[in-house]
């Protein structure tokens, strides 16, 4: 058998700057939004940006060595990725082990940082899925061999994060496993049964939880209590239509003045657009699409199965994030504690959104003589 020869390209620069301005927006509006957070708590205006920093600082190797390793190798360490991400989630739930903020158990303590495994966790189900996915080829469309064992795992990962409770995390898993089943070439009737088993269990879970109901009704209609559980998204949308189209300018917001709960973590964008207005609103979201679009230029030009789910999920992951966080805001879906990728303040989410983006990099960079059109070939006939 001829050695399989790769060699490695340069990166995409286009993503590069694109996620390069993400990080630097984030940076700008975590200093604007926390500012007066950060005074009335800690007596430093810049407390979180230096946070921030701090973590971005810790990021950037991480990334750059997804970026150079040979990104195949996480083939071999799936098993043992995805027992590390379900022992995390079910430790991070121990009373004294993880660390309960505002009734909720979902970061470890370590030192000045915490640490949210749920973040984490999402690498290893997107490596999961890329490997089965490639594994099983035309076998995806099976519902027993094909959907099921994958939704399985992936169920079981978004059942211990929704244990937390982190509904709006846990519904992300669920949406990038189907995504995924689907660019596979599941068939639809199989995952719109998937879907179909799972609706029950959730309303079951919004039904029996007075937090997760009234927050249900709240984005119904937030203003039969506006004072209670119609509060964030009330203040998100004043502040939204506060900034018109070029915004009242930036740290001119009005809202961050502790109207607008979680001002720079979950609705960051809300200050961005009272800030910054429609315009700056636009922008952001034009850069997420920016990624998605380059990302799928890696995908299909993967020199394997692999690469091209890895591109995917990764991809998935982020902009995904992005719109539920983004629909959270402009009261488009339900209040679910999802911060926006790049932007939000969050070392862990910083951390494992920068890899996602290094190993579409990665994979974009490996190239092998006539395999992208095999691969190319492959997959169009697991879709067919």
């Amino acid at each position: 058998m001829a050695r399989d020869r790769r060699e490695r390209s340069a990166p995409d620069w286009g993503l590069v700057i694109g996620v390069g301005a993400l990080v630097g927006i984030g940076l700008v509006m975590i200093f604007s939004a926390s500012s007066v957070s950060g005074y009335a708590e800690h007596h430093d205006t810049a407390y979180y940006l230096k946070r921030q920093l701090m973590w971005l600082t810790v990021s950037l190797p991480v990334a750059y060595a997804a970026y150079r390793m040979d990104y195949r190798l996480l083939k071999q360490w799936t098993p043992w990725l995805v027992l590390l991400a379900m022992g995390s989630l079910a430790a991070v739930l121990v009373p004294h082990v993880g660390t309960e903020v505002g009734g909720a158990r979902r970061w470890f303590s370590l030192g000045p940082l915490s640490v949210q495994p749920s973040e984490f966790a999402k690498l290893a189900l997107v490596v999961y899925l890329a490997q089965a996915l490639a594994e099983k080829k035309d076998r995806v469309t099976s519902f027993q061999r094909g959907v099921f064992p994958v939704m399985m795992v992936t169920g079981i990962l978004a059942m211990l994060v929704l244990r937390q409770p982190d509904m709006g995390t846990a519904s992300l898993y669920i949406m990038v496993g189907l995504l995924m089943l689907f660019v596979a070439g599941a068939r639809i009737p199989h995952l719109v049964a998937t879907v179909s088993c799972m609706a029950p269990l959730v309303a079951y879970e919004v039904m029996m939880s007075p937090y997760k109901r009234a927050r249900i009704m709240a984005f119904v209609n937030p203003w039969k209590d506006p004072e209670n559980t119609g509060f964030h998204i009330i203040q998100s949308l004043l502040a939204l239509g506060s900034g018109g189209i070029f915004g009242l300018g930036l740290g001119e917001s009005r809202q961050k003045f502790f109207y607008l709960p979680e001002q720079y973590t979950d609705f960051i964008f809300a200050v961005i657009g009272e800030e910054l207005g429609l315009i700056g609103a636009v922008v952001v979201l034009g850069l997420f699409v920016w990624l998605a679009y380059r990302a799928v230029r890696i995908a299909l030009a993967a020199p394997d199965a692999f690469g091209f789910y890895l591109s995917v999920g990764c991809a998935a992951t982020v902009v995904l994030q992005a719109l539920v966080n983004i629909g959270v805001v402009t009261s488009s879906w339900p209040v679910t504690g999802v911060p926006l990728p790049f932007i939000s303040f969050g070392g862990s989410s910083l951390m494992v959104n920068l890899v996602c983006v290094a190993l579409v990099l990665n994979v974009g960079c490996s190239r092998r003589a006539g395999a992208a059109l095999q691969a190319v070939g492959m997959r169009g006939g697991a879709a067919a």
